[in-house]
């Protein structure tokens, strides 16, 4: 079971774990330093990374202002 929990996630994966979209996530890497990796033309995720960068609050600067702009 630790082979699964240790393994690399794609943007698909991440998406499900946190609840958001895709484009969410891609403009999270871009303008919030999240932690993912280039895998060839892949995005590539650590979840004990993304863990520590959601709790130290690294999505908290994308918050309300953004969700508001797409309604």
């Amino acid at each position: 079971m630790t082979e699964l929990e240790d393994r690399w996630l794609s943007v698909g994966d991440i998406c499900k774990y946190l609840g958001v979209s895709n484009d969410t996530v891609y403009r999270w890497i871009e303008k919030h330093s999240m932690p993912a990796h280039r895998v060839g033309r892949l995005w590539k995720f650590k979840k004990d990374e993304v863990d520590g960068w959601v709790k130290a609050g690294g999505a908290d600067s994308d918050g309300a202002a953004q969700n508001n702009n797409e309604e």
